[in-house]
């Protein structure tokens, strides 16, 4: 009898496009970086609160390629991981002892989380910490809403399934972590236009990579879109909003 693996969700090969045109996106001076940058100061906030001593630390999917430097420059000796260069979260890692690993923007977008949360734990020494930050439950709100309207009677699965803290608490004591905290936090940000919003999500690989996305906007759809999220503004602007939930734990020690 065959064991079967979790449901597929989301496309690997489009991730890692999306990805990679993020990496290219990121090396204009004015590409929106805010997100990236929040859960990248998020890290580094964490590790200081809980006074972490610095030692190896493994950086994934930071598109900036600041928080491995950042790190470096406090004593802490960071490899840095990309997935759309082949790094496999769903995969055991080829090296662990690490006393931290930071994960930014690349959870929500893989199909077996619990798997990919143990993976993290066995590559951690005992006690070494994880911090994983991606766009949980209410993350782009107005653009959900401005997809609804474009798609008219006929919806399609435009957006990510998002995870909200209570689950996210829920698969890090499943995946064995100690110490596990789950927590949401907002960035709000005005937009006059739906295409700078789009920008946006593209220079920071939010856009969506599902396996089955639903059939394209076309002008029609597109114009539908724009409009509705238009008629949201107030004061010439509307309102998106950016939900980050951050999971963080430990490697129990060994007993």
């Amino acid at each position: 009898m065959t064991e079967q693996g979790p449901p597929r969700i989301f496309d690997k090969p489009r991730r890692a496009v999306v990805r990679r045109r993020a990496i290219a996106r990121q090396r204009r001076e004015d590409a929106a970086r805010f997100v990236l940058e929040d859960m990248a100061d998020d890290v580094l906030e964490r590790i200081g609160f809980v006074r972490l001593e610095p030692g190896r630390a493994l950086v994934i999917g930071d598109l900036t390629q600041t928080l491995a430097a950042t790190l470096g420059s406090r004593g802490w000796t960071a490899q840095v991981r990309e997935p759309a260069d082949g790094f496999d979260e769903e995969a055991p890692y080829p090296d662990a002892g690490y006393d931290l690993i930071a994960s930014l923007g690349t959870l929500d977008t893989i199909d077996d989380l619990p798997g990919a949360l143990i993976h993290i734990r066995q590559a951690l020494r005992p006690g070494g910490m994880m911090i994983a930050s991606f766009p949980g439950a209410g993350s782009l709100p107005a653009l959900r809403a401005a997809l609804l309207a474009a798609d008219a009677e006929r919806p399609s699965a435009r957006i990510h399934p998002q995870i909200d803290a209570r689950a996210g608490g829920q698969l890090l004591q499943r995946a064995g972590f100690a110490d596990p905290v789950a927590d949401l936090r907002d960035i709000d940000v005005a937009y006059r236009a739906f295409g700078t919003l789009i920008g946006d999500v593209r220079d920071q690989a939010l856009s969506q990579v599902l396996a089955d996305p639903g059939p394209p906007l076309g002008k029609a759809g597109l114009e539908r879109a724009r409009r509705a999220f238009a008629e949201a503004a107030e004061d010439g602007r509307t309102r998106e909003r950016f939900t980050i939930l951050t999971l963080s734990g430990r490697r129990p020690p060994e007993r």
